[in-house]
């Protein structure tokens, strides 16, 4: 009884952990793919810089392009940085 109870926690742990992996936050643009009726499914790829790149990929599929929810911003420059006063002309 231990063992399938074990079994089963693993198996479900091991479901939810691969789900959390869907985005790449590396790369600010994903296309999401559906395939045909025939259990294809739909998977999403992130690995695109902007939404024409995107475009291009998805061409002539189904397919559509959307903003990664979970990219990762670039760091703003430390307060006090050449870039954050103007000069006086």
């Amino acid at each position: 009884m231990r063992i399938a109870v074990l079994s089963t926690l693993l198996l479900v742990i091991g479901s939810v952990s691969g789900q959390a992996q869907t985005y790449d936050p590396r790369y600010p643009v994903c296309m999401k793919v559906y395939e045909g009726s025939l259990g294809g499914g739909e998977w999403i790829d992130c690995s695109y810089t902007s939404i024409p790149q995107c475009r291009a990929s998805a061409l002539g599929r189904a397919a559509m392009c959307e903003i990664n929810p979970y990219f990762a911003q670039a760091q703003r420059r430390p307060f006090g940085s050449y870039r954050d006063y103007r000069e006086p002309y």
